[in-house]
């Protein structure tokens, strides 16, 4: 059974950083599509980061270029986003995501869509205070 959870989340000043986290049981992050969405209330889950198989490719949503960096640790098996200068337009429940099948590359890291992830950790919220 896969289970995913995340770790990290909590209260920021704008400009400032935090740095999430997602541990697997049962799941190895580097086999798979995997990535960091994030979703605010009233609005749609969103793409924030995403890597593929192999690590060789990552995506990441024009909001967040340059501030935000998404890793793989392959040793302890855990997934990480480093988010700096964080915004106000940046708070949400942030959510570590899985794809379900091996080595698959398709939309990964070109457009990612909530819809194509099967695993979903239970989220860790990110707040900015300006």
């Amino acid at each position: 059974q896969v289970q995913l959870v995340e770790s990290g989340g909590g209260s920021v000043q704008a400009g400032g950083s935090l740095r999430l986290s997602c541990a697997a049981s049962g799941y190895t992050f580097s086999r798979y599509c995997v990535g960091w969405f994030r979703q605010a209330p009233g609005k749609e889950r969103e793409g924030v980061a995403t890597v593929d198989a192999g690590g060789l490719s990552t995506y990441y949503a024009d909001s967040v270029k340059g501030r935000f960096t998404i890793s793989q640790d392959k040793v302890k098996n855990t997934l990480t986003l480093e988010m700096h200068n964080l915004k106000p337009e940046d708070p949400a429940m942030y959510y570590c995501a899985a794809d379900n099948i091996m080595w698959r590359s398709g939309t990964c890291t070109v457009s990612p869509a909530p819809g194509t992830f099967t695993y979903w950790g239970p989220g860790t919220q990110v707040t900015v205070s300006s």
